[in-house]
């Protein structure tokens, strides 16, 4: 009876772990083809942003009410450590997702997700320049096969595009500032950001103030006397493009909470795995349907690549069992411990008794 229960309850977790990877799937792979699709037409990726980040914030900020009225604890920063500790967080994270959605303009999709995902290589780096992370001899494998592997991708590339690879790889460098920054933010448990509502409530103003100059910089005022916006003389022709921001805007909301809810439920290791198998996918789709071309050289840096990110998840999960057994052996020792100091009560208690 109880070996039954053990395997349906493990049957539920395995069946809950892949609805979770499967949510989390859809919007970030989502969310990649809805922008490239969306400014391939419509070239104002800045300022469309910057209405993601404020559709976000709201969002965040009713799902905060919904969780204060059912009595869920939920923070508020004051302005010094929001200033100090918030601030440069959001502005790095503006700047990462803003370069990434601009690059869109001007690269496809799988040399996108390739680049992007040299951001490994940066978060590694700033993990160690913050001590989040010891250096090893490891690291520098890693950092020849996703190098070596990038170089071969964009090598001769037929869509190759200078502009939009600077844009991508600007982005992953920031990117790996940004996660960084965020890991420290959310292990702060004086700030009381654990939970991403909070976090994302509290980013997203940060995030608008940080790109809104940039993006009125580039894209001017065209965004807003554009055909498909203000400029457009009627309402009527004003709202596709406007249902086409908000989508934009609910798909990043829903990605964040997916990640949220897979990293909840399982840990940074099973998001690092679907991280590589959700890029083979994407990789997939791009050269299937999104025509897509890659040579065979392309495809052996592709893989190459790969290699290096899965040596780095390997070791991460090395690492995780390594402390896992630590701890649990700690445990026991506890336990022992325990037990022999219990037993010489007892027989003391005995001896008195006599």
């Amino acid at each position: 009876m109880t070996s039954n229960s053990h395997q349906s309850k493990t049957l539920k977790n395995a069946v809950k772990v892949c609805f979770l990877v499967g949510f989390y799937y859809t919007f970030s792979i989502g969310l990649t083809f809805y922008n490239k699709w969306m400014f391939k037409s419509f070239k104002y990726p800045l300022i469309t942003t910057c209405f993601h980040f404020s559709i976000v914030f709201i969002l965040s900020a009713c799902t905060r009410t919904i969780f204060s009225s059912c009595r869920e604890k939920t923070t508020v920063l004051e302005w010094n450590p929001y200033l100090k500790r918030v601030f440069v967080t959001g502005i790095v994270s503006a700047l990462d997702i803003g370069l990434s959605n601009w690059s869109f303009v001007f690269i496809t999709v799988s040399l996108y997700t390739m680049v992007k995902s040299t951001a490994v290589l940066f978060i590694m780096a700033f993990a160690i320049i913050f001590k989040l992370e010891k250096p090893k001899w490891s690291l520098i494998v890693i950092v020849f096969f996703i190098s070596s592997g990038l170089f071969m991708f964009v090598y001769k590339s037929s869509q190759f595009n200078l502009e939009g690879f600077i844009l991508v790889l600007m982005a992953s460098f920031l990117g790996g500032i940004r996660w960084t920054l965020t890991q420290i933010l959310s292990q702060k448990e004086e700030l009381g950001l654990t939970n991403p509502i909070d976090l994302m409530f509290h980013l997203m103003p940060t995030m608008f103030i940080g790109l809104f100059p940039l993006a009125i910089g580039h894209d001017g005022i065209g965004f807003f006397t554009t055909d498909h916006l203000f400029g457009a003389g009627r309402l009527l022709n004003m709202i596709p493009t406007g249902f086409q921001i908000l989508g934009g805007g609910l798909l990043a909301f829903m990605l964040s909470t997916s990640e949220y809810l897979l990293l909840n439920q399982t840990s940074s290791l099973t998001l690092s795995i679907s991280g590589i198998v959700k890029e083979i996918v994407t990789l997939t789709i791009a050269t299937t349907y999104s025509g897509d071309t890659l040579s065979p050289l392309n495809l052996v840096g592709c893989l190459t690549c790969l290699t290096g990110i899965s040596i780095h998840v390997y070791l991460k999960f090395r690492d995780y069992n390594d402390i896992k057994t630590s701890n649990n052996d700690h445990v026991q020792m506890n336990l022992l411990s325990q037990n022999s100091s219990d037993e010489s009560e007892d027989e003391l208690f005995s001896y008195e008794k006599r």
